[in-house]
């Protein structure tokens, strides 16, 4: 099966670059972290399931990653979450199931709140539900925090990515505003997720905090007690490809 790829061209004159591999539904829709891309291990992964199994799978760069345009400093959760809503109203018909990884998982729950009757499910793998503002404020430093005082952004180190990004002010202040923890969160949908229990970047209890916010009966926790962040061992996207597939039906 092959592969279709185009650009959706916002009405800002932004365009969000996507890939699909077309089967049958529900569409599963790939959100990935903050300053990742598409064409990462589990979208990858998750991608050549569909082409083997003959399901629906989109996937896409947000406002300033990868091969969409904009300058990723300028970014914003509203932003992303924009651009989430007009892939899934724009790209998709029928039913959906939101597979969100790190930043991806806090979009995948803003989506189906905002969406609520195209959310078939959700699969969350590290989530960093309201990370700007329950892992990223607490841990600055004094210098970094003068820096966005000062300069409005602090360019911070990445491990998973070449050279540093920039936290910028604003999307700390924007990120305050989509904060849905500590609940309810009324998603009334079956959730899974996986969460490592060395991750460096979402503690394990964050993660379970997420889950047990949920107004869903049918919620599964699974922690890896040897994952890391990235849970992209060949044991984890086996894990991966399990829970898409449960709920993908």
């Amino acid at each position: 099966m092959t592969e279709a790829a185009g650009a959706l061209l916002r009405q800002d004159g932004h365009s969000l670059a996507w890939r699909r591999t077309q089967g049958r539904g529900p569409t599963v829709v790939w959100l990935g972290g903050f300053h990742s891309d598409m064409t990462g291990t589990k979208a990858q992964v998750l991608a050549d399931w569909g082409a083997e199994t003959g399901h629906d799978v989109l996937r896409f760069d947000y406002f300033g990653h990868g091969h969409s345009s904009g300058r990723f400093a300028d970014g914003t959760i509203s932003r992303w979450r924009e651009d989430v809503l007009a892939i899934l109203d724009g790209l998709t018909e029928g039913p959906v199931v939101l597979v969100g990884s790190s930043m991806g998982g806090w979009l995948a729950v803003l989506a189906a709140l905002a969406r609520p009757e195209g959310v078939r499910g959700l699969v969350l793998v590290a989530p960093a539900a309201d990370f700007t503002e329950a892992l990223i404020r607490p841990a600055l430093s004094a210098e970094a925090l003068e820096a966005i005082a000062r300069d409005g952004a602090w360019r911070r180190p990445s491990d998973y990515a070449d050279g540093a990004y920039e936290i910028t002010r604003t999307l700390l202040d924007d990120g305050a505003n989509w904060c849905v923890l500590p609940g309810p969160v009324a998603v009334n949908v079956p959730v899974r997720v996986l969460q490592g229990g060395c991750d460096p970047d979402v503690p394990w209890r964050h993660a379970l905090a997420l889950a047990e916010a949920m107004a869903a009966e049918d919620v599964v926790f699974t922690l890896i007690r040897d994952g890391d962040h990235r849970l992209s061992r060949p044991q984890d996207l086996d894990r991966l490809v399990a829970a898409v597939s449960e709920l993908a039906g």
